[in-house]
């Protein structure tokens, strides 16, 4: 019985996005049957409804958003990936989209138009009424990944002389205030918050408790202009579920909110992911071919020009290649262990970056650290290979040479895996966009030359 339960349960909170669903959906679409199309995803929640757009064709994301019309949720374009959103708004009506703008907290218009050209956006925010647009417009003045962006404007704010009676007609009374809010901000006259007043306690308060008593005086203040990704410091490090957001006179201009801030972690995630590999922050499995094509040249570009110059280091020792072919065979070993050391290296130092757990009071400790980790790393890894070549071969003194190239390319690669990211976050550059490139470099470079340079004058 319980497990028949269980599986009930487990039934309920699936996606209703299974396959079988896409496919009766795709099959819909292919057959320009709009009323099934309409049945199947009009019943579906907002999130689902975007993940559904985004696993289908253009054409048939095309067709299926011109069907749904205004009846495709508001809630629906916040949840899509930026590149489907821009398709989505392209294809619906200004007045649909201004619509779906009004439903919407200030945060989620933003993000849905902020990518508009200036007269789209005049023709849909001249649609909206005034206070709507007023909002929207302030936001869109803010720079693109500040708080003031992030920010939704509707919030709940009393002064502290009220009591909690008083508090509960006005939330009952009101029609401007957000959807969901998960605390009260108290401000003086002048606007600037003087505290927080959590619902719970107001909920389990009585009505003749003074807002003043109950109000929480300790509170984290973002400015408009903080970085999306300081704010989601704030909120990490505070444990925060929303926090204010003040303007540069200190007064209460908008409320960031938790779910907010879990978008802005898994953005920046996998922005981070991205750029260290070599992609474009911005690319998604939706894009063409040739926009993927044309934002990978560059990067693909640049590891060439350094590979060409690892290879110029290795024809500095072509007449030692040649007397000895052993060489040729055992080189890459050490350059790709010096490699992957130093990126092991680089992914914590730029993670810690990112984080603030790595700052200039502490960078001298965790350099040694590392450097440590590399001497140790490389000394074990050298009396194994030292003895892996030198018994392959049969010759130890090549053993030896191995040995002592892959010690110095392994420190070297802790050294370069950790100065490198902290060098380019000195200079303003951005650690995960260019650390890799210029960290395959050092090590290709270094391990080459330390085994060749070491045989020419050992071996040969």
């Amino acid at each position: 019985m319980t497990d028949q339960t269980g599986k009930q349960l487990n039934d309920e909170w699936e996606t209703p996005l299974t396959p079988a669903f896409v496919r009766q959906v795709v099959t819909a679409l292919d057959r320009l049957d709009g009323d099934e199309a309409r049945r199947l995803v009009l019943p579906l929640r907002p999130a689902d409804c975007a993940e559904l757009l985004d696993l289908l064709r253009t054409d048939e994301r095309r067709y299926l958003v011109e069907t749904l019309g205004a009846d495709l949720h508001a809630d629906v374009m916040p949840e899509l990936d930026e590149g489907i959103r821009d398709d989505v708004v392209e294809i619906l009506d200004s007045d649909v989209i201004a619509a779906a703008l009004q439903e919407m907290e200030t945060d989620d218009a933003v993000y849905v138009i902020e990518d508009m050209d200036e007269r789209d956006q005049r023709e849909i925010l001249d649609q909206l009424p005034a206070d709507d647009r007023a909002a929207i417009e302030q936001s869109l003045e803010y720079p693109e990944d500040s708080a003031g962006r992030l920010m939704q404007r509707e919030l709940v704010a009393v002064p502290p002389f009220w009591d909690v009676g008083q508090v509960i007609d006005y939330m009952r009374q009101a029609d401007d205030l957000p959807d969901e809010f998960y605390e009260i901000f108290v401000v003086d006259p002048s606007h600037r918050p003087v505290g927080t007043l959590p619902l719970y306690r107001a909920m389990r308060s009585s009505r003749d408790m003074k807002i003043s008593d109950l109000m929480i005086p300790e509170q984290t203040l973002l400015g408009v202009e903080t970085d999306r990704e300081d704010v989601a410091r704030q909120f990490e490090k505070y444990d925060l579920i929303s926090a204010a957001v003040v303007d540069g006179e200190g007064r209460l201009v908008g409320v960031i909110t938790v779910d907010d801030i879990v978008e802005v972690i898994a953005d920046e995630a996998s922005e981070d992911i991205m750029l260290m590999g070599g992609v474009g922050s911005e690319e998604s499995v939706t894009d063409s071919v040739f926009e993927t094509t044309r934002g990978r040249f560059s990067w693909l570009f640049l590891n060439l020009l350094t590979a060409i110059m690892a290879s110029l280091v290795i024809s500095l020792f072509d007449a030692t290649i040649e007397q000895m072919v052993a060489l040729a065979v055992l080189m890459p070993i050490v350059a790709s262990m010096g490699g992957n050391a130093g990126t092991q290296t680089m992914t914590i130092a730029v993670r810690s970056l990112a984080t603030r757990d790595l700052v200039s009071m502490n960078a001298r400790r965790i350099v040694t650290r590392e450097v440590l980790v590399g001497l140790a790393n490389g000394v074990m890894f050298a009396v194994l290979m030292g003895s892996i070549g030198g018994l392959w071969f049969g010759n130890f003194t090549l053993g030896l040479v191995l040995a002592a190239a892959m010690v110095v390319n392994m420190v070297v690669a802790g050294f370069a895996g950790i100065l490198i990211p902290l060098g380019l976050e000195k200079m303003k550059v951005d650690p995960a966009v260019s650390s890799a490139v210029f960290l395959t470099t050092v090590t290709d470079i270094v391990g080459f030359f330390a085994f060749l340079g070491m045989a020419a004058l050992w071996l040969i």
